[in-house]
């Protein structure tokens, strides 16, 4: 069976998209239709069907008369997405612990040993290292909720998952520091895992929540350094 060729909208919006997400389209930046034709070989029209896209899905904010811009971020809504992400997180964590089986469980060690090997970033010229990093990061936290059994559900997930990337890749592109002198982050992820293979909801959704609260905290202390030196 032989399947669609992929639409040139859908292509610049994965382009874009992906831009987006890991930063190499930085909040407030302006995004005019010509200058993304050339960097990214992609035609005008496409490339406007794929802002309008992406605008529906907040990660573009239209101007009237002066195009489009990626979506700014800020320290309300950071606060507000940490809660909300939190909330749909529990709800998610809950029900797969209940409902998952041995497939479940094996994908979740697999995620995580990939998780493990994948080398931590250490400044902006880790560009290949961050994105394979984030692959893996994704695919460990999507296992943990996968079995949650509701489609709804999961579509909030994935929808609050790309706003806190957005956040992340802030202090993963503009926070350098050694691998040394992070924080534990594979033993934060470790932890959730083991709490979570032991069906322990209760001790899952705390961990979770310490391990967002870090990440936030670390992206807020950034945002607020980066404010004080403009």
């Amino acid at each position: 069976m032989s399947t669609l060729p992929e639409s040139q909208t859908d292509n610049a919006y994965k382009q874009l998209r992906l831009g987006i997400l890991r930063g190499d389209l930085q909040p407030g930046d302006r995004l005019r239709a010509a200058d993304l034709q050339e960097r990214f070989g992609l035609g005008l029209t496409p490339i406007r069907e794929a802002l309008t896209r992406l605008s529906g899905e907040g990660l573009v904010e239209a101007e009237s008369h002066r195009g489009s811009r990626v979506s700014r971020v800020s320290l309300e809504e950071l606060a507000d997405l940490l809660e909300v992400r939190m909330d749909v997180e529990a709800s998610c964590l809950r029900r797969s612990i209940a409902r998952g089986d041995a497939a479940w469980e094996a994908e979740i060690i697999a995620a995580m040993h990939l998780l493990s090997k994948a080398p931590l970033p250490t400044g902006l010229h880790d560009r290949d290292v961050v994105v394979e990093w984030e692959t893996c990061h994704r695919r460990f936290h999507f296992a943990l909720v996968a079995a949650c059994g509701s489609q709804w559900l999961l579509r909030f997930w994935n929808i609050l998952t790309d706003q806190s990337e957005r956040y992340r890749s802030i202090r993963l592109f503009r926070h350098a520091k050694s691998e040394a002198a992070v924080r534990d982050i594979n033993g934060e992820h470790r932890a959730i895992m083991e709490a979570v293979l032991a069906r322990d909801p209760n001790r899952a959704i705390e961990l979770m929540r310490e391990h967002l609260e870090a990440t936030s905290t670390a992206v807020k202390n950034l945002m607020m350094t980066m404010e004080s030196d403009t």
